[in-house]
């Protein structure tokens, strides 16, 4: 599977000059940097709301979009969010790992611009919400869209960037295997 990993971002990268060490560890760098952006945003948008607002609490926005401050001790829609604590270091445990894979993929494909943005978003989100997990023990969530009596599940920036990740992932995927079709049919 690597293999034809490799082979199919190859094939999108044919005719570009070989990057250097030194090109290659900037955008590792860069894409790390991007992440840390990512963190500071949603630590910061997660401040704002954790002292402005009281927990339940909503602020009307827009007929179908409120802010509101509400905390989530699971994972994705309050998964787990039942359970005796235990979860959180799980999820954190889970978290962490998949940080460090992330950040061994970027060092590994730094010059892959859609898969490293893909990879990117993940990494600040997934840390954003660690950050969360160890500092308050639950997930600050403050984004609520709903109508009439339907809600959806509240979440935060952090969630934003890791389904933003996840669909540049597919994206990137998708790509890959039509790139790699197309070589195979010449």
């Amino acid at each position: 599977m690597p293999e034809a990993r490799e082979a199919g971002r190859d094939a999108g990268t044919a005719g570009r000059a070989a990057r250097t060490p030194r090109d290659r560890a900037w955008r590792f760098w860069a894409w790390l940097g991007a992440a840390v952006l990512i963190v500071l945003l949603d630590q910061a948008a997660k401040a704002y709301f954790d002292s402005h607002l009281h927990y339940g609490e909503r602020l009307h926005v827009l007929p179908f979009f409120d802010f509101t401050l509400l905390h989530n001790s699971g994972a994705a829609f309050s998964f787990l969010a039942e359970g005796q604590g235990w979860q959180r270091w799980l999820f954190t445990a889970i978290a962490i790992g998949a940080a460090a894979l992330i950040v061994n993929l970027l060092r590994r494909d730094s010059g892959q611009p859609l898969f490293c943005s893909s990879l990117t978003a993940i990494l600040g989100g997934a840390v954003g919400n660690v950050v969360d997990r160890i500092q308050h023990g639950h997930v600050v969530d403050f984004l609520l869209f709903y109508w009439r009596d339907w809600y959806f599940p509240a979440f935060n920036i952090a969630d934003v960037a890791i389904t933003c990740g996840a669909i540049l992932l597919i994206l990137d995927e998708l790509l890959r295997v039509g790139r790699e079709r197309r070589r195979r049919r010449l």
